[in-house]
Protein backbone atom coordinates (compact mmCIF):
# COMPACT_ATOMS: atom_id res chain seq x y z
CA UNK A 1 0.00 0.00 0.00
CA UNK A 2 3.04 2.56 0.85
CA UNK A 3 6.36 2.44 -0.90
CA UNK A 4 7.65 5.70 0.39
CA UNK A 5 6.55 7.69 3.52
CA UNK A 6 7.26 11.73 3.74
CA UNK A 7 8.43 12.46 7.45
CA UNK A 8 9.17 15.88 8.22
CA UNK A 9 10.98 16.27 11.68
CA UNK A 10 11.76 19.54 13.08
CA UNK A 11 14.25 17.95 15.20
CA UNK A 12 12.39 17.70 18.41
CA UNK A 13 12.21 14.74 20.93
CA UNK A 14 8.36 14.62 20.29
CA UNK A 15 8.82 14.38 16.53
CA UNK A 16 10.27 10.62 18.17
CA UNK A 17 6.31 9.52 18.61
CA UNK A 18 5.42 10.50 15.04
CA UNK A 19 9.04 8.13 13.76
CA UNK A 20 7.65 5.51 15.76
CA UNK A 21 4.44 5.05 13.40
CA UNK A 22 6.28 5.51 10.01
CA UNK A 23 8.98 3.37 10.94
CA UNK A 24 6.08 0.41 11.87
CA UNK A 25 3.92 1.56 8.35
CA UNK A 26 7.38 1.08 6.52
CA UNK A 27 8.32 -1.96 8.00
CA UNK A 28 4.90 -3.70 7.49
CA UNK A 29 4.64 -2.26 3.64
CA UNK A 30 8.10 -2.40 3.17
CA UNK A 31 8.69 1.37 2.76
CA UNK A 32 11.43 3.60 2.45
CA UNK A 33 11.04 6.47 4.99
CA UNK A 34 12.25 10.15 3.55
CA UNK A 35 13.07 12.84 6.45
CA UNK A 36 13.17 16.11 5.45
CA UNK A 37 14.36 18.85 7.89
CA UNK A 38 12.88 22.75 5.92
CA UNK A 39 15.45 25.14 7.31
CA UNK A 40 12.58 28.18 7.57
CA UNK A 41 13.59 31.12 5.50
CA UNK A 42 10.55 33.07 5.87
CA UNK A 43 11.82 34.88 9.10
CA UNK A 44 15.11 36.53 7.77
CA UNK A 45 14.40 38.29 4.85
CA UNK A 46 14.78 41.78 6.22
CA UNK A 47 17.63 41.43 7.89
CA UNK A 48 20.10 44.44 7.84
CA UNK A 49 23.46 42.77 6.75
CA UNK A 50 23.62 39.54 4.49
CA UNK A 51 26.68 38.39 6.73
CA UNK A 52 23.99 37.67 9.75
CA UNK A 53 21.57 35.61 7.51
CA UNK A 54 24.94 33.30 6.63
CA UNK A 55 25.19 32.95 10.45
CA UNK A 56 21.76 31.89 10.94
CA UNK A 57 21.38 30.18 8.13
CA UNK A 58 24.51 27.82 9.43
CA UNK A 59 23.21 27.58 12.33
CA UNK A 60 19.77 26.15 11.17
CA UNK A 61 21.68 23.82 8.58
CA UNK A 62 23.61 22.38 12.01
CA UNK A 63 20.28 22.00 13.67
CA UNK A 64 18.70 20.51 10.26
CA UNK A 65 21.55 17.58 10.07
CA UNK A 66 21.17 17.17 14.10
CA UNK A 67 17.44 15.93 13.36
CA UNK A 68 18.03 14.20 9.91
CA UNK A 69 21.04 12.46 11.82
CA UNK A 70 18.64 11.64 15.01
CA UNK A 71 15.99 9.99 12.43
CA UNK A 72 18.97 8.08 10.79
CA UNK A 73 20.07 6.75 14.10
CA UNK A 74 16.40 6.03 15.41
CA UNK A 75 15.85 3.83 11.97
CA UNK A 76 15.48 0.24 12.41
CA UNK A 77 17.87 -1.11 10.20
CA UNK A 78 15.83 -3.18 7.70
CA UNK A 79 14.11 0.13 6.83
CA UNK A 80 15.66 2.39 3.83
CA UNK A 81 15.86 6.01 4.90
CA UNK A 82 16.30 8.73 2.43
CA UNK A 83 17.50 12.23 3.72
CA UNK A 84 17.26 16.08 3.02
CA UNK A 85 17.48 19.71 4.63
CA UNK A 86 15.56 21.92 2.45
CA UNK A 87 14.72 25.74 2.47
CA UNK A 88 11.32 27.57 2.74
CA UNK A 89 8.23 27.97 4.03
CA UNK A 90 7.94 24.78 6.00
CA UNK A 91 4.00 23.73 4.98
CA UNK A 92 4.96 24.48 1.16
CA UNK A 93 8.29 22.75 1.08
CA UNK A 94 6.29 19.72 2.07
CA UNK A 95 3.38 19.74 -0.02
CA UNK A 96 5.38 20.19 -2.58
CA UNK A 97 7.64 17.21 -1.26
CA UNK A 98 4.32 14.88 -0.29
CA UNK A 99 3.32 14.86 -4.07
CA UNK A 100 2.50 11.25 -5.53
CA UNK A 101 5.53 11.16 -7.09
CA UNK A 102 7.87 11.45 -4.62
CA UNK A 103 5.71 9.66 -1.70
CA UNK A 104 2.20 7.19 -0.88
CA UNK A 105 1.60 8.89 2.43
CA UNK A 106 2.61 11.87 5.05
CA UNK A 107 3.65 10.86 8.72
CA UNK A 108 3.92 14.19 11.09
CA UNK A 109 3.87 15.28 14.71
CA UNK A 110 0.84 17.73 15.86
CA UNK A 111 1.69 19.54 19.23
CA UNK A 112 -2.11 19.60 19.65
CA UNK A 113 -2.67 23.50 20.16
CA UNK A 114 -5.94 24.81 20.22
CA UNK A 115 -7.87 27.86 20.90
CA UNK A 116 -5.83 31.43 20.54
CA UNK A 117 -2.42 29.93 20.17
CA UNK A 118 -3.30 27.81 17.07
CA UNK A 119 -5.04 30.86 16.39
CA UNK A 120 -1.94 33.20 16.48
CA UNK A 121 0.60 30.65 15.43
CA UNK A 122 -0.93 28.84 13.07
CA UNK A 123 -0.21 25.10 12.15
CA UNK A 124 2.11 23.34 9.73
CA UNK A 125 0.59 20.19 10.30
CA UNK A 126 -2.50 22.00 9.55
CA UNK A 127 -1.69 23.69 6.26
CA UNK A 128 -0.42 20.47 4.96
CA UNK A 129 -3.48 18.44 6.41
CA UNK A 130 -5.65 21.06 3.83
CA UNK A 131 -3.18 20.83 0.91
CA UNK A 132 -1.09 17.21 0.60
CA UNK A 133 -2.22 15.84 -2.56
CA UNK A 134 -1.50 12.13 -0.46
CA UNK A 135 -2.79 11.05 3.04
CA UNK A 136 -1.50 12.78 6.33
CA UNK A 137 -1.39 10.53 9.38
CA UNK A 138 -1.24 13.24 12.24
CA UNK A 139 0.47 11.90 15.52
CA UNK A 140 -0.09 13.83 18.79
CA UNK A 141 3.35 14.95 19.98
CA UNK A 142 3.07 16.60 23.26
CA UNK A 143 5.69 16.58 25.67
CA UNK A 144 2.85 16.21 28.01
CA UNK A 145 1.44 12.97 26.22
CA UNK A 146 1.71 9.86 28.44
CA UNK A 147 2.66 6.82 27.23
CA UNK A 148 -0.15 4.84 29.49
CA UNK A 149 -3.24 6.24 27.33
CA UNK A 150 -1.31 7.06 24.01
CA UNK A 151 -3.73 8.48 21.50
CA UNK A 152 -4.48 6.64 18.14
CA UNK A 153 -2.83 8.69 15.34
CA UNK A 154 -5.02 10.62 12.50
CA UNK A 155 -5.37 10.35 8.61
CA UNK A 156 -7.02 13.03 6.84
CA UNK A 157 -7.75 12.96 3.60
CA UNK A 158 -9.17 15.77 1.99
Amino acid sequence: MYDRILVPTDGSSEVERALEYAFDLAHTHDATIRAIYVVNTTGYGGLPMETAWEGISDALRREGEAAIGRVEELAPGDIDVETAILEGVPSRVIVDEASPEVCDLVVMGTHGRGGIDRLLLGSVTERVVRRAPVPVLTVHVDSEATDEQPDEPRVAVE
